[in-house]
């Protein structure tokens, strides 16, 4: 699993206004937070977690297996690079503005090492009723068998929270945020949890811009017996225009939510025409 109730996690940036906000309610989620991680701090207690130095030392004091990072973006290359080289199996980034070329590098360097990235500029990863490792409401739903899986944020959560009220329960949320370079791509989440024996249909959140979901759904076609449910948000975006997320720009047929439609639909995808659609489609197939 790439995280798991039994992950152990070192929070990045736990010293700042953000960081320990959110470590609170991960706390009370029942997160396993064993450690935090701001430069000069060792010896501070946040929250009764204990704050060190360096990523290396929290993981040789507290086994700690998983990062989520707070820190601002000018610094996130090396918490990240940090987190890797200290053999981090999982890393949540939830700051925005990362530069690209930083992303660049550390997806290179994670996938060297076999280890996995989230992110940047995401709301996290949750699996309802066991962990929490991002900035998600931990009221959007409960355990089951549909993973989500997000490009955008907060309509995630509008959609999470539908399907929740519909009484069915999720195996994981993913959002793995929309910047151009991420860590976890769309297929390789489509790919991780289509062999995920606890997840029975897939729900795709995606947006306009990039080839991401044509190639997402070439993967499906091919490769994915699960049922998929899909809502693509932006049909009405004029074209050229860019929107929201770094990677959100179209150019003709390129990137237009008919386009990702049409391609997903071919892949025999469900394709919810509102977010409030999607719980609808779900118990059609679940």
């Amino acid at each position: 699993m790439y995280i798991n109730e039994n992950s152990k996690v070192v929070v990045q940036g736990i010293t700042g206004n953000q960081g320990k906000f959110h470590t609170r309610l991960m706390l009370d989620y029942g997160t396993s937070v064993v450690a935090g991680v701001t430069p000069n701090k060792r010896g501070q207690v946040v929250l009764e977690i204990p704050v060190f130095n360096t990523v290396n030392e929290a993981v040789k004091e507290t086994d700690c297996n998983t990062s989520i990072i707070f820190v601002p973006a000018r610094f996130t290359f090396n918490a990240v690079k940090e987190s890797l080289i200290a053999g981090i199996k999982m890393t949540c980034i939830i700051t925005e503005n990362v530069p690209v070329f930083d992303m660049i590098q550390l997806v290179e360097m994670a996938k060297k090492r076999y280890l996995h990235l989230v992110g940047p500029n995401c709301p996290g990863m949750l699996i309802p009723d066991k962990i929490k490792l991002g900035i998600m409401p931990s009221d959007m739903c409960h355990y089951g068998k549909a993973v989500v899986i997000s490009k955008s944020g907060t309509l995630s959560y509008e959609i999470t929270k539908a399907i929740g009220n519909a009484g069915i329960g999720v195996s994981a949320y993913l959002g793995i945020g929309g910047d151009p370079v991420r860590g976890t791509t769309m297929i390789e989440a489509v790919e991780y949890y289509s062999n995920d024996p606890n997840s029975k249909l897939i729900v795709l959140i995606g947006e306009i811009g990039s080839n991401e979901e044509e190639k997402t759904a070439d993967f499906i076609k091919h490769h994915v017996d699960k049922p998929v449910v899909a809502y693509i948000a932006g049909r009405s975006t004029p074209k050229g225009k860019r929107m929201g997320h770094a990677g959100t720009i179209i150019s003709g047929y390129f990137g237009t939510a008919q386009g990702k439609i049409r391609a997903l639909t071919g892949a025999g995808a469900l394709i919810a025409d509102t977010p409030w659609d999607v719980p609808k489609l779900i118990k059609e197939v679940l």
